[in-house]
């Protein structure tokens, strides 16, 4: 008889895993099905053809744009998974908020890419962006003060810093798209908000520690 310790039922990491990578390649590719056809008078000729091409520049830049920030969002969970041993409540619970905004991303891509400059159009997409990586940062924050990840906690307690600072940014490039035309070029700067912004919040977060305290807990 093995000594395998099985999960509990509903609580497999790889199932909970999986179903994830699933909604991910399904709103990643949703996001090529919406953009246009050219019709047949669109590809009578090259003409024809090079002109529907280029009045459809911003829906090409907008999937480009989501298609990127949809592989760091996913990367940086495929990479929490891979530390997850078991699987509790409130892990698996904020997973349902988190996928319902991955699956609806490629709705406010299509509309910035019909409407790059409207402001509305900008705020909807950076809304729906920092609500997701706002519920990563929860699903991070959870693995980390519970215990479900493997190695160091203060690690995964670092990467959650990251992903509240990448929220933070698109909520900073939703309220400057009422004041700037194209906004939206923040957002393909918004991983980096990961690392150096993440390193920024640990450091507030992480209470003064005087040297000559013994007792004073250490960063």
């Amino acid at each position: 008889m093995s000594g395998t310790v099985r999960p509990e039922p509903g609580f497999s990491p790889e199932r909970l895993a999986f179903f994830t990578d699933a909604i991910f390649a399904i709103a990643m590719t949703l996001l090529a099905v919406e953009l246009d056809r050219p019709d047949e008078q669109e590809l009578a000729s090259a003409r024809a053809l090079g002109s529907f091409l280029v009045d459809q520049r911003d829906s090409y830049l907008a999937f480009a744009l989501a298609f990127i920030l949809l592989w760091s969002v996913w990367r940086r969970h495929h990479k929490l998974m891979d530390r997850i041993d078991r699987l509790s409540n409130a892990f698996t619970g904020w997973h349902a908020p988190f996928l319902l905004l991955v699956a609806f991303l490629p709705f406010p891509t299509a509309v910035i890419g019909a409407s790059a400059t409207n402001p509305m159009a900008d705020t909807l997409f950076a809304g729906t962006m920092a609500a997701m990586v706002c519920c990563e940062a929860v699903i991070r924050e959870i693995s980390a003060r519970t215990g479900l990840t493997t190695g160091d906690p203060a690690e995964a307690r670092h990467q959650a810093d990251g992903s509240w600072a990448v929220g933070l940014w698109f909520i900073l490039s939703g309220v400057a798209a009422w004041l700037i035309p194209y906004a939206f070029v923040l957002w393909f700067f918004a991983p980096l908000a990961s690392p150096y912004g993440g390193a920024l919040i640990s450091r507030l977060r992480t209470p003064h520690r005087d040297p000559h305290d013994v007792n004073a807990p250490r960063p």
